[in-house]
């Protein structure tokens, strides 16, 4: 029987420099993108522990959790703030497991990387020029593309660009926490705190190695009915699980939804429910 741990597995998922960079076919061909706005396959760099008897680890499906949309690559000149979601693996006897991502962006080291996403680039541009350059002694076709004085649509493609002597390349790297029961906010805490760690100028009072091990061995489920605190990187980290004769479990905020749909749309989505309507959301 599953002993009473409150995570499972700790995983970090991201881009893998020995097989570069690869096309994410999970997200169909995007080509005419730029090459900073396509998507590549990500993998599960590592995971601790390798796996434990009660709940195997699957990769495939972990891994496309994690980073949905593949592998996403920025420049210093976009946003980077981290970002959180969860999801949940069904099993086919019904069981579930419950996992929390933390993605954020780290500068890319790698030369061949950076140097792969130039060259991208350049293709990229030839490509687009061959496509978007009117025929010579067409003033239809000039006007149609662009202004032939220098503000073609080209040149304002190139301006979404990445130049290696100049830009620094930042990569979507994921740390994730596998887990039995849905503890939202304990999750999003401990992910936060670790990835402070790492970021931060000063290190952590212990190695970030014992962090991982004591949520991974030495916390433990609370019991039904009961709430669990314990010491994360920088602060306490409390989680409370019901009772028996209580709801189950629902940690996560619904001032978001509230937010997210807005107050008209909760009501008729609350409204459909008790009349015991079908229900669908579609998102990106």
């Amino acid at each position: 029987s599953a002993p009473g741990r409150f995570a499972d597995y700790f995983v970090i998922c991201g881009l893998d420099t020995e097989t570069g960079l690869e096309p994410d076919e999970l997200s169909g061909e995007n080509f005419e993108q730029t090459p900073l706005r396509r998507t590549f396959k990500s993998k599960v760099l590592a995971r601790y522990p390798e796996n434990v008897e009660w709940n195997p680890f699957d990769q495939d499906a972990v891994g496309m959790l994690c980073m949905p949309k593949g592998l996403a690559f920025k420049t210093q000149a976009d946003c980077r703030e981290p970002q959180f979601h969860s999801f949940i693996i069904t099993r086919e006897d019904g069981s579930r497991t419950f996992g929390f991502s933390l993605t954020f962006f780290e500068e890319v080291t790698s030369k061949q990387i950076c140097s792969a996403m130039q060259t991208l680039y350049h293709m990229h541009n030839a490509e687009y020029d061959i496509l978007h350059t009117p025929p010579t002694n067409d003033k239809e076709s000039c006007s149609s593309t662009g202004d032939c004085n220098g503000t073609s649509v080209s040149k304002l493609q190139r301006f979404n660009s990445y130049d290696i002597s100049r830009d620094t390349l930042y990569v979507s790297k994921c740390i994730c926490l596998i887990t039995p029961m849905s503890f939202m906010k304990a999750c999003k805490k401990v992910l936060e705190q670790l990835h402070q760690a790492v970021t931060s100028p000063q290190p952590p009072p212990l190695p970030l190695e014992s962090y991982i091990y004591n949520i991974l061995y030495e916390v433990p489920l609370p019991p039904a009915g009961r709430s669990l605190k314990f010491s994360g990187v920088y602060g306490p980290i409390i989680c409370q699980r019901p009772s028996t004769s209580e709801l189950p479990l629902f940690d996560f905020p619904v001032k978001e939804v509230f937010e997210l749909l807005g107050v008209e749309n909760v009501v008729q989505l609350f409204t459909c429910a008790l009349l015991e309507f079908q229900i669908l959301l579609y998102s990106q």
